[in-house]
């Protein structure tokens, strides 16, 4: 019995890397392939990043493509004050062998959706949603291959981890983010809300560590990456975004929000960015998205450290 399909879109990043070994270690997943986006770091080393943590699971055989070097309209902005140089700061792991796929991230897209059952795939998207709103925009019949589309992005009562008002994945290409909120495919949103709730403690890091080879790259680099956050907001432990997604299809019960209406700033330099998110339905507009707001946060980190112990 294969698992459920998958195509996971990310701008690896530690915590985008760590999600997507969760979702190689989970069998209830099928990977059809990954996409890189250019995001924290420039495509470049998102590609590369995404082909390290494929070997360091064990899996080169998972195809990976390059996408979109650059937002739809404006300049790229990058992250390495959180990620490091590479992206992958934090454990010392070597160049991947396996290769890049030849073809365009958004052509695998288009051509592996238009071939699918319609609504049989989910996206996970951990990065700017460069990629899939240039799917929506070129390849528009491609849609109907999505099941859903399951992002980390965002922040309403929590605000922006950029600005006040924006969270870095949809501040970097909120034009591309619009297309994908406007185009009535189902969305669910995991915004910093939540997100902040998942936070990497010392006992986390300790029980990685015990969990083998992986285990330990996975410590290394949440230990890297959670120090920004922490000076920032003077949080026990840095918050891990990214894997909430993948834990979300995994074990949906430990996520919690309600279906609103999300519009995306575009136009404002003030809150260029902005999830506008309609919690109390004061517009009345139709809703176009989940919206998690809670996380089981102890429930939610077993999980990732018993699947990583299976790599």
């Amino acid at each position: 019995m294969t698992g459920r399909p998958v195509i996971v879109d990310t701008d690896p990043g530690q915590d985008d890397a760590v999600a997507i070994l969760l979702a190689l270690a989970s069998p209830e997943l099928e990977v059809l392939g990954i996409t890189a986006v250019a995001g924290n770091v420039p495509l470049d080393l998102t590609s590369r990043n995404a082909m390290v943590t494929c070997e360091l699971a064990g899996r080169p055989e998972v195809k990976v493509f390059a996408g979109c070097d650059r937002p739809m309209q404006r300049d790229l902005f990058t992250a390495e004050y959180v990620h490091g140089a590479t992206g992958l700061d934090g454990a010392d792991l070597p160049d991947p062998r396996m290769p890049l796929q030849e073809a365009h991230a958004v052509d695998f897209l288009a051509e592996t959706l238009a071939g699918a059952q319609p609504g049989s795939i989910t996206l996970c998207t951990l990065g700017p949603l460069t990629n899939i709103g240039t799917l929506l925009e070129r390849h528009p019949g491609a849609a109907a291959g999505i099941r859903e589309i399951v992002m980390m992005g965002g922040g309403f009562f929590e605000g922006g981890n950029v600005t006040p008002a924006a969270e870095f994945n949809i501040y970097v290409d909120p034009e591309a983010a619009d297309i994908v909120f406007g185009s009535g495919l189902p969305l669910t949103m995991i915004p910093l809300d939540a997100t902040h709730q998942a936070l990497i403690l010392p006992d986390h890091l300790s029980r990685l560590r015990r969990r083998g080879a992986v285990g330990e790259a996975v410590a290394g680099w949440l230990e890297f990456y959670e120090r920004w956050d922490v000076d920032k907001y003077g949080m026990e432990g840095g918050p891990l975004h990214d894997p909430c997604v993948i834990a979300y299809l995994l074990q949906p019960g430990l996520f919690t929000g309600k279906d609103c209406n999300v519009r995306i700033e575009t136009v404002s330099p003030l809150t260029r960015g902005m999830t506008v998110v309609d919690w109390w339905g004061v517009t009345r507009a139709p809703a176009n998205c989940t919206v998690i707001r809670r996380v089981m946060a102890g429930e939610f980190f077993d999980l990732l450290i018993e699947r990583i112990g299976r790599l």
